[in-house]
C-alpha cells in the first residue's frame, strides 16, 4: 500500500527496531533498511525524511559502516541519532574523535528549545547517552542546539537543509522528551500528516487481499497465538470459506493449550472457519531427538510445520497460498531487515526450508509491531481476552526447554508453567479486587523454561538429582525492550513450593532478571 513513510537506515545499532517503533507512534508508517541499501532504492522509496541509527563502531574507522554523501543532498529531512549524527558530521566536513571520557547512560543537557526539532522540550532535560566517540569540529553550515557537561556538540543542526544530528537515544524511555523530539522531527520537520491508524491498515488490508487471492484456496497455520489468530481473522474477513485454518498441535504447546485453541475457533467456536486440527507430537518429538542448538531447533520445527501444512493441503484439494502471522520484529530478528546480526530465526521466516509447495505465502502482519498487531485485532472484535493473551513462540516450548527436548521434559515444563501462570494471575486478580487496579509488578510476559541444568536435592529424606526451573517475568510495551517484572516474594515463594512438590523430575526453582538488551525475552 502506497503511504508517506519514514525510513530508518541501520548502522547496526541495538535500538534499530525500536527507532521505528517510536515513530509508528506518532502514527507515521516506518520501515528499517541496511546502510548498505543503494541511494537509487532509497529515491524510489520516497521517503518523507531518514532517520540513520547508531552502531558499534566509530565512523572514522576503516571499513566503518558509511553512506553515501549524496543522502544528504536529496532534499529530504536526515535525523541521525549517536553514531548517524557522527557519520553526518564526518562526510560533511566536520571532525569526530575519541572521547576522553565516554558518556553513558542518563545524562542532563541543555537545548535550545527555538529549534524546531526541541520545540516543546524544556530547556534542561535528561537525555541517554551510549557513545565513546564526540564531534569535535561541527560541519560547515550546522550550529549546536545542546550541549552537555561532557559534549560540546549534543545536538546540531542545519535547518535550511533539513539536516539534524543528536548524540543521545531520543527512542528509549530513559530520555523522556524523546517522543516529543521524534514527533517533531517525522510530523513538523518532515511534514507528515499522521496517517497510519489501525482502522484504515485493516480496511485496506482486506481490499487488497480479497483483490490478490481472488478464488484461490488459503492455508492458513494458525497456532492460537494473538498474530496467527489476527491473521486469521483479517483473511477469513477477506475471503471467507476460500480460507481453511490448519492447527498443528506440536507437542510443545502450553498445558491444556491445544483443546483451547480448538475450543475457540473449532466448529463450536465463534468463527465460521473451516478448522482442522492435526496432532504430530510424535512426529516432531523423533525429528527434535538429540538436537540442542537453539537454531537448529528452529529450523527443524519451521520445516516441518511447512511439510504438515503441505499434508494438510493436498487433503483439501488444490490450495494456492499459505498464510502465517509474521510480524516485523520476527523478519528483523531473523536478519532479513536492516543490518543487525541475526538475533534468532523465527520458525515462520528464517526457518522456512528452501522449497515450499505453494504457489505464494502470504503474511498481511508483516510490517507490524506487536502493539500493532493487537490494536488490529480489536479493530477486527476479536475479544480482549484472546487479543490480549502473553505471546507465546512460534516454536513453542521447543525453545523453553534447554538442550534436547523429550516428551517427558515437556510434560515437566508445562506442569511448571500451568502452576507459575496459576499464582501470578491468582495474586494480581486478589491484588486488583483489594485496590481496583492492577499491581505495578504486573509482567506483560511470564513463563516457566527448564534449564539443562541438574542439581542435588533432598526431598523426603532422601537425595534426589534432578531439573531446576527457571522462572522469567518481564515487563515491556513493545517487546523489543523490557526489564525484569519484580513479583513479590512470598508469590514467588508458593510458586517455587508448588513445582518443587507437585512436578515430578524438578527440585530446584531459579528466577532469571536479565533484562532486554543485553538478553531475550524468551531463553533461546
Amino acid at each position: 500500500m502506497e503511504r508517506e513513510k519514514i525510513i530508518v537506515i541501520d548502522f547496526g545499532g541495538q535500538y534499530n527496531q525500536l527507532i521505528a517503533r517510536r515513530v509508528r507512534e506518532c502514527n507515521v508508517y516506518c520501515e528499517i533498511y541496511s546502510y548498505k541499501t543503494d541511494i537509487e532504492k532509497i529515491k524510489q522509496l520516497s521517503p518523507k525524511g531518514i532517520i540513520l541509527t547508531g552502531g558499534p563502531s566509530s565512523c572514522y574507522e576503516e571499513n566503518a559502516a558509511t553512506c553515501s554523501p549524496d543522502l544528504f543532498k536529496l532534499d529530504i529531512p536526515v535525523l541521525g541519532l549517536c553514531y548517524g549524527a557522527q557519520l553526518m558530521q564526518l562526510l560533511l566536513g566536520g571532525k569526530v574523535e575519541r572521547a576522553t571520557e565516554r558518556e553513558y547512560g542518563k545524562t542532563d543537557i541543555n537545548v535550545d528549545n527555538s529549534s524546531a526539532l526541541f520545540a516543546g522540550v524544556p530547556e534542561k532535560t535528561t537525555c541517554w547517552m551510549s557513545h565513546f566517540d564526540y564531534i569535535s569540529k561541527i560541519a560547515p553550515g550546522f550550529k549546536v542546539i545542546a550541549t552537555s557537561a561532557n559534549c560540546p556538540a549534543a545536538a546540531v543542526e542545519n535547518p535550511s537543509e533539513g539536516l539534524y544530528g543528536i548524540q543521545f537515544h531520543p527512542e528509549v524511555l530513559h530520555t523522556p522528551e524523546g517522543t516529543k523530539m521524534l514527533y517533531n522531527f517525522v510530523r513538523n520537520i518532515c511534514g507528515c500528516a499522521g496517517d497510519w491508524r489501525m482502522d484504515s491498515f485493516v480496511d485496506e488490508s482486506i481490499e487488497r487481499l480479497r483483490a490478490h487471492i481472488g478464488n484461490g484456496k488459503v492455508l492458513c497455520a494458525l497456532s492460537g497465538g494473538v498474530d496467527s489468530s489476527v491473521a486469521a481473522v483479517l483473511l477469513s474477513r477477506a475471503v471467507g470459506k476460500q480460507l481453511t485454518c490448519v492447527f498443528v498441535d506440536h507437542g510443545l504447546l502450553r498445558k491444556n493449550e491445544a483443546d483451547e485453541v480448538e475450543e475457540i475457533f473449532g466448529p463450536a467456536g465463534s468463527y465460521d472457519l473451516n478448522f482442522v486440527r492435526v496432532n504430530a507430537a510424535d512426529r516432531f518429538y523423533i525429528k527434535l531427538a538429540g538436537v540442542e542448538e537453539p537454531e537448529m531447533k528452529r529450523k527443524i520445527i519451521g520445516e516441518e510445520f511447512i511439510r504438515v501444512f503441505e499434508e494438510e493441503a493436498k487433503k483439501i484439494g488444490s490450495v494456492d497460498f499459505l498464510v502465517q502471522g509474521t510480524i516485523y520484529p520476527d523478519v528483523v530478528e531473523s536478519g532479513l531487515g536492516g543490518e543487525s546480526a541475526v538475533i534468532k530465526s523465527h520458525h515462520n521466516v528464517g526457518g522456512l526450508p528452501d522449497y515450499v509447495d505453494f504457489k505464494e505465502i502470504i503474511e498481511p502482519l508483516r510490517n507490524l509491531f506487536k502493539d500493532e498487531v493487537r490494536k488490529a485485532g480489536l479493530e477486527l472484535g476479536i475479544p480482549e481476552k484472546l487479543v490480549f493473551r502473553q505471546p507465546f513462540p512460534g516454536p513453542g516450548l521447543g525453545v523453553r526447554i534447554i538442550g534436547d527436548i523429550t516428551a517427558e521434559k515437556v510434560r515437566m515444563v508445562q506442569d511448571a508453567d500451568a502452576i507459575y501462570r496459576e499464582e501470578v494471575d491468582k495474586a494480581a486478580a486478589e491484588y486488583k479486587n483489594a485496590n481496583g487496579t492492577e499491581p505495578d509488578w504486573m509482567p506483560n510476559q511470564y513463563f516457566a523454561a527448564l534449564t539443562n541444568m541438574r542439581s542435588v536435592g533432598v526431598m523426603g529424606d532422601e537425595r534426589t538429582f534432578d531439573y531446576a526451573i527457571a522462572l522469567r517475568a518481564v515487563k515491556t510495551i513493545d517487546f523489543m525492550t523490557a526489564e525484569s517484572a519484580r513479583i513479590p516474594w512470598d508469590v514467588l515463594d508458593t510458586v517455587m513450593s508448588r513445582i518443587i512438590n507437585e512436578v515430578r523430575g524438578v527440585n530446584r526453582c531459579l528466577v532469571d532478571i536479565t533484562s532486554k538488551p543485553p538478553g531475550t525475552i524468551e531463553l533461546e
